[in-house]
C-alpha cells in the first residue's frame, strides 16, 4: 500500500527516484526498497516523503474506499475562493486510470427492463462517482442502488453489477471511473468498453 502509493505520486510529479530521496533527505537506497515493499519505513520517513511530496501523511497509508458515498445537494458547502465558487465531490487516492463522461439516460434505457441499464463489473478496485447534472436517477450497486435529483453526488464500488436508470424523462449524469493501476500483460481492461455501449 505505502510502496504503490509513494511511487504513484512521484510518478505524477515527474520526479526521479533519486530527486525524491534528495528532496526527503533520504539514502536514495531507502527509498528504492521502500517502493519495493521490501523496507519498513519509520514514521519520521513517511513524513519526510509527505513533506517532499507536497501531501499529507495519511495520503501514503491510505487505501482504497470501496463505500458507498453519498452528498446530497442540500447539504454540500460551497467554499469561495474570490471571483468564484467551488464544490468537493471526492477525493480517491491512489488512482491508475481516470475516466470522464457525460451521460444521457433516457427514461426506461435498454437492459432489464424496469431495472435500468445493468453494467457487468470493472476491473476489482474500480470507483465510479456520478453527479447528476439534470433530472432523477437511481443509480449504484444492483443490490442497493440509490435516487438522486439535481445536483446530488454519489460514489459506488465499480467492480460489482451496479444500475443506470432515470425516473422522470431523459436524465443526465457526469461520471468518474477511477481504475487501479493495471500492469501490461494481465488482461485488464479499461472501463469504456463497456460504458462505450449503449449508455451514452
Amino acid at each position: 500500500m505505502v510502496a504503490r502509493n509513494v511511487r504513484l505520486l512521484r510518478e505524477q510529479r515527474g520526479l526521479s527516484l533519486a530527486e525524491l530521496a534528495r528532496q526527503a533527505g533520504l539514502a536514495k537506497q531507502t527509498l528504492s526498497k521502500l517502493e519495493q515493499g521490501t523496507g519498513n519505513p519509520t514514521v519520521d520517513t513517511l513524513f519526510s516523503i509527505a513533506e517532499a511530496l507536497g501531501v499529507p501523511v495519511t495520503r501514503l497509508v491510505a487505501e482504497r474506499e470501496q463505500v458507498m458515498t453519498v452528498q446530497r445537494a442540500d447539504e454540500v458547502v460551497w467554499q469561495q475562493h474570490g471571483g468564484y465558487e467551488s464544490r468537493s465531490l471526492d477525493h480517491v487516492y491512489g488512482s491508475g486510470v481516470i475516466e470522464n463522461y457525460l451521460v444521457r439516460i433516457a427514461k426506461g434505457a435498454e437492459g432489464s427492463g424496469d431495472a435500468g441499464r445493468v453494467s457487468e463489473p470493472h476491473p476489482v478496485g474500480t470507483l465510479e462517482h456520478l453527479y447528476v447534472i439534470s433530472g432523477r436517477v437511481r443509480v449504484g450497486p444492483v443490490d442497493s442502488p440509490v435516487e438522486l435529483s439535481s445536483g446530488d453526488f454519489v460514489r459506488y464500488p465499480g467492480d460489482r453489477p451496479h444500475v443506470y436508470e432515470s425516473l422522470d424523462g431523459e436524465s443526465l449524469v457526469h461520471i468518474v471511473v477511477s481504475v487501479p493501476r493495471v500492469q501490461p500483460g494481465t488482461g485488464g481492461t479499461t472501463v469504456a468498453r463497456t460504458h462505450g455501449n449503449g449508455l451514452r
